[in-house]
């Protein structure tokens, strides 16, 4: 966060011990309610589908739209938090979030119900980063901060869990459209424990919005999403989808050039050029890419080929989504000051790898129990090894004023990364799947075996993106010494007023040893809500 008029200690005496757990629920409460909106939408969407009657080949929009939004405004979101009131901002976005869920779920028409959930994806981005920014300025002490995170990590990877199975319940029993007003009810709750229980701070000097990187940013995040998305239906061929994936990053291009000559960039570059910042992006982007891979294919085979109920294939991934509880806690709190994060998203990253490689091996005839579940074991531990250290070193050393956008740039390389995961695998498997069928036409269960194959190709991509994750993390990642270097610079930097303007003086403070945290801690608002439910004949 940019400096406020109160010292960072003097935020922590502000806030008793009760009122700092108490903001943990609140900040908890809208992060479970963003998570678990993606996965309880795409439980709902088939019943949507048939309700407003729209063709299979729009129903990817209702999911794109939010992916669009969400992707394209997190840096700028994450911006507006460091320029204004941080609690007006997350409140403004809890209100827009619910309201938009709200439109949503009355929606009568397709185009309400896509324009509806762009507006979710507009909210959840101005949400996202104001949600962990008072969650680092609450937490000061270093142990709480390790519980607090510990705890917000283990609500974000669990909400993808939580929200299948909710939102089979909600679909199967009530209307799809519940499965969009019980947003309702988690903001509802969080708006009224932000007015009551966090404080208002606000930036000293004021920064100004980087304009042209701000355009430059959001149309380059918004083509390479687009592109991605649209290459699943139209094809790699398609001039819209060449069109989109070409000029997308060179607009990105471009705003790295202007964010070198503007004085009030959108994202600093000094965020980037550190060898551990840009590590742990990497770690992260890649793992956003296996982990979207994971859910989609394995709903798949669970439902096509196994013949799940949504409900039940929801159950099914506990296992993985509990693995993952436990390890994120345990490198969070226990295992990153001891060994560091480059052993730590290694062992992920090799762990995940081996997930991967086993399922590779799944067949049409394979369990659950020998064939699925071993893999699910496996990638749940590796994939917590990699989110909170890789996280926490993602924002190491980041200067307070830059911290928002720091935070925003965690959840969009995540929300990229999935994107191309879903879009690029999809196309893959599907191709794989049309060979095989065109050369084994002979067996009644061919179209079966064939999808099989494909999602097997799927998981073999993905075991090679993560064994290449693996090794750029030996090579770019800090050891614990590194990192902590990277804490105490970030504990004992000023920071940096707007230029023209003479921040106000506050009383020093001193950092004892044991305080030196990361200017910030961030965990990802994508965590394992990607997984698409599908049903059988949806086409």
């Amino acid at each position: 966060m940019s400096s406020v008029t109160s010292s960072a200690a003097e935020q922590h005496r502000a806030a008793p011990g009760d009122r700092r757990w108490l903001i943990l629920v609140i900040v908890a409460i809208a992060q479970l309610m963003v998570v678990l909106d993606a996965t309880i939408v795409n439980i709902a969407l088939p019943s949507a589908q048939r309700a407003l009657g729209f063709p299979n080949s729009d129903r990817q929009w209702v999911v794109t739209a939010y992916a669009l939004a969400f992707g394209s405004l997190l840096l700028v979101g994450g911006r507006l938090g460091d320029m204004f009131n941080r609690k007006w901002v997350f409140i403004t976005g809890l209100a827009g979030f619910a309201i938009a869920s709200a439109i949503a779920g009355a929606a009568g028409s397709f185009v309400i119900l896509v324009t509806a959930r762009a507006l979710q994806g507009l909210f959840g981005a101005l949400l996202a980063p104001s949600a962990l920014g008072t969650l680092v300025s609450t937490f000061q002490d270093p142990r709480e901060r390790g519980r607090a995170f510990g705890v917000f990590g283990s609500v974000a990877a669990g909400g993808g869990g939580i929200g299948l199975i909710l939102g089979g319940v909600l679909t199967q029993y009530l209307s799809w459209r519940y499965c969009l007003y019980v947003n309702l009810l988690f903001a509802a709750i969080a708006v009224a424990g932000a007015l009551v229980y966090i404080r208002s701070s606000r930036p000293a000097a004021r920064p100004r919005m980087d304009w042209p990187g701000t355009v430059l940013a959001c149309a380059g995040l918004f083509l390479i999403v687009f592109g991605f998305s649209r290459a699943e239906t139209a094809g790699w061929t398609d001039p819209l989808t060449l069109g989109s994936l070409v000029l997308g990053p060179v607009l990105l291009a471009g705003f790295v050039l202007a964010e070198q000559r503007s004085s009030h960039p959108l994202l600093p570059l000094r965020v980037l050029v550190d060898r551990a910042r840009g590590g742990s992006y990497v770690a992260l982007f890649i793992s956003g890419i296996a982990i979207f891979g994971t859910f989609l294919f394995l709903t798949y085979y669970l439902q096509l080929i196994k013949g799940e109920s949504p409900l039940t294939t929801g159950l099914l991934f506990l296992p993985m989504i509990g693995c993952i509880l436990i390890s994120s806690n345990l490198a969070s709190i226990v295992l990153l000051p001891r060994v560091g994060p480059r052993v730590l998203i290694a062992a992920g990253m090799l762990l995940g790898t081996g997930g991967m490689v086993y399922l590779t091996q799944v067949s049409v005839n394979s369990s659950y129990v020998s064939g699925v579940l071993p893999a699910l074991l496996i990638l749940g531990l590796g994939f917590g090894m990699i989110f909170a250290p890789g996280i926490n070193t993602a924002t190491a050393g980041v200067r307070r004023e830059d911290s928002g956008v720091a935070s925003a740039l965690v959840n969009t390389v995540q929300q990229v990364g999935g994107s191309i995961g879903t879009s690029a695998l999809s196309t893959i498997a599907l191709t794989a799947t049309a060979s095989y069928l065109a050369a084994h036409r002979a067996s009644s269960l061919a179209p079966a075996i064939a999808a099989t194959h494909g999602y097997t190709v799927a998981f073999a991509i993905s075991a090679g993106l993560l064994g290449l994750g693996f090794i750029l993390a030996i090579v770019l990642l800090p050891s614990k010494r590194r990192l902590a270097e990277l804490r105490t610079a970030a504990a004992t930097a000023p920071a940096r007023a707007a230029p023209g303007v003479a921040p106000r003086p506050t009383r020093p403070v001193p950092v004892p040893a044991q305080a030196a945290e990361p200017g910030f801690e961030a965990i990802p608002v994508a965590l394992c809500s990607c997984s698409p439910v599908v049903t059988r004949g949806a086409g």
